[in-house]
């Protein structure tokens, strides 16, 4: 967990340094090329057989993959906050062959989530990822880390954005991975901030598409 937050320290940096630049994402839609067995090994291991209505995922280069998942409550009821993490790596390579080790068991935190936070959180990023990142801009392969995003049917994916109201999901995602391992009393709080964040999501891409 300490390697994640530091990552995604290291982008919201850089997304400050670049906040005068012009901002060009690199991500697409669907699946970039030669990732969608591994990445959908990783989903399904990480989801164990049910359907997260939104999920980020990371496939490093190196390390082990992780990922948040959001799983609809019935009703009003709250939702599930799932972080898994691979014991170790799912996808290793031996003898120029490929191996998905997808018979581990991960190490997942879950707690509940308030259920109109999230779906507001469902709502708000389906519209930052389908405004930022066009319906004709297919997803591109890449050797280094790949995050791979999806909301309901909507999958984007590419390297981590480090500009413009994408890179506000990366913060997020932050606070979703310490809501898993805070206290109850803890975890109040990082809804409120999330809440904030959220705000913040919301009055950039007002201003991206106004």
């Amino acid at each position: 967990m300490l390697y994640l937050m530091a990552s995604l320290l290291a982008v919201q940096a850089a997304a400050s340094a670049h906040a005068d630049d012009v901002c060009n994402l690199d991500l697409g839609r669907g699946w970039p090329p030669a990732t969608e067995n591994y990445g959908s090994a990783v989903e399904g291991l990480f989801a164990a057989g049910a359907k997260p209505t939104l999920s980020m995922t990371r496939l490093p280069a190196r390390s082990v993959e992780s990922g948040v998942q959001l799983f609809a409550g019935a009703g009003d009821g709250d939702w599930t906050l799932r972080f898994s993490q691979a014991d170790e790596r799912i996808q290793v390579w031996s003898d120029g062959k490929r191996e998905l080790r997808v018979g581990q068991q991960p190490d997942v935190q879950q707690v509940p989530m308030p259920a109109a936070l999230a779906r507001r959180m469902v709502a708000d990023w389906q519209r930052a990822l389908s405004t930022q990142v066009p319906a004709d801009r297919t997803a591109q392969f890449h050797d280094d880390e790949v995050l791979l995003f999806v909301v309901d049917d909507l999958r984007v994916s590419g390297l981590q954005p480090a500009c413009g109201p994408a890179s506000r999901l990366m913060e997020q995602v932050g606070l979703l991975i310490e809501a898993t391992d805070d206290s109850d009393e803890k975890r109040i709080k990082r809804w409120r901030k999330l809440e904030e964040k959220l705000d913040e999501l919301e009055q950039s891409l007002t201003g991206a598409t106004g």
